[in-house]
């Protein structure tokens, strides 16, 4: 959501200021002090079967801790029929607002006649979010929001949180209080990093006045009854591989657990969400995505001792959605 997110803050204005607190939120949520609080978050689950069988071995086998997934695409029904069979897991939606492969897509839940401007000539979802922006109003935008919601609950799949599938739904203002509007509505916590935002403003390049107002959102967020990110990690896509070129699995799982690692030690204390996109093994996701290394790299980390024992290690706590919105409901 990199590109996407720097606009929304270079835009957004609520028209007061961030007030600072010395307590991070994890702190406000009955963390201990100075602990690093990490949600390990898996995005694109419901695209294939690969996307569901990565996501669910990462939290099974791995340290993964959380996961969201994308209502309007085919493997859907296969991931929440496990999902009743492990209602435990850490589940929210992955609000997605774009269909951007070449070959594999899907269209919008509320329908082509309900938000035509989201759609493209294929009667898919548009491929990249500034055909969405420059296409697709905020009711448009508020409807797909809602009909990806109504079919999780239809399908008896109670999310445990809302995030953004590439960022979309922080490409403009009025798209973000959309997206605020329904979490907070809905009583559903929201993927926005709203505290201290050390990674965030490095990765961002964000200045004061646009910390700030990350921050208003945060303090908007949490007077609405729900817990808010301190941090965000958002860089494991770009994440290549070896620059030896080696692309064995074991040189694979090598490179990403490192990058893991040092990403971690980048975070300051508090709750920070860590994104990643887990894939197993297969001869069809390539068909899908060009993307299927740094996804199965990601798969990799995920299960590799060598990542947990520097997570226990360091004293790191591994945290839900589920638990963060627990321990806001018994803060006043």
């Amino acid at each position: 959501m990199r590109q996407s997110f720097l606009l929304l803050i270079l835009l957004i204005s609520f028209g007061v200021k961030a007030q600072n607190s010395e307590l991070t939120y994890a702190e406000k949520l009955g963390y201990p002090k100075g602990k690093k609080v990490l949600i390990v978050h898996v995005d694109d689950v419901g695209m294939s079967y690969e996307s569901n069988q990565g996501a669910i071995k990462a939290i099974k086998e791995g340290v993964a801790t959380s996961l969201s997934v994308m209502m309007p695409c085919g493997w859907v029904p296969g991931f929440v029929h496990y999902l009743k069979e492990n209602p435990e897991t850490d589940a929210g939606l992955h609000l997605t607002m774009t269909s951007e492969w070449k070959d594999y897509r899907w269209g919008p839940l509320a329908g082509k006649n309900q938000v035509k401007g989201m759609v493209d000539s294929e009667g898919a979802m548009w491929r990249g979010v500034a055909d969405v922006v420059k296409n697709a109003s905020p009711d448009e935008v508020e409807k797909e929001i809602r009909a990806q919601l109504d079919r999780a609950r239809t399908m008896g799949f109670t999310p445990t949180h809302l995030d953004s599938h590439m960022g979309t739904l922080f490409a403009t203002p009025e798209f973000l209080q959309r997206y605020l509007k329904v979490g907070m509505e809905e009583k559903i916590p929201v993927m926005f990093p709203g505290g201290h935002n050390s990674v965030v403003q490095v990765q961002e390049k964000i200045i004061a006045d646009q910390l700030a107002m990350t921050q208003m959102v945060g303090k908007q967020l949490w007077d609405a009854g729900l817990p808010v990110l301190d941090d965000l990690e958002n860089s494991s896509y770009g994440w290549k591989g070896p620059e030896s070129g080696d692309k064995s699995e074991k040189a694979l799982q090598k490179y990403k657990t490192q990058k893991y690692i040092e990403a971690i030690k980048n975070i300051k204390p508090g709750l920070t969400m860590v994104i990643m996109h887990c894939t197993i093994h297969s001869e069809i996701f390539p068909k899908i995505s060009d993307s299927f290394p740094t996804r199965e790299g990601d798969f990799l980390a995920m299960i590799d001792p060598e990542l947990r024992k520097y997570i226990e290690k360091e004293g790191i706590i591994l945290t839900t959605w589920r638990e963060a919105m627990q321990r806001r409901q018994k803060v006043k």
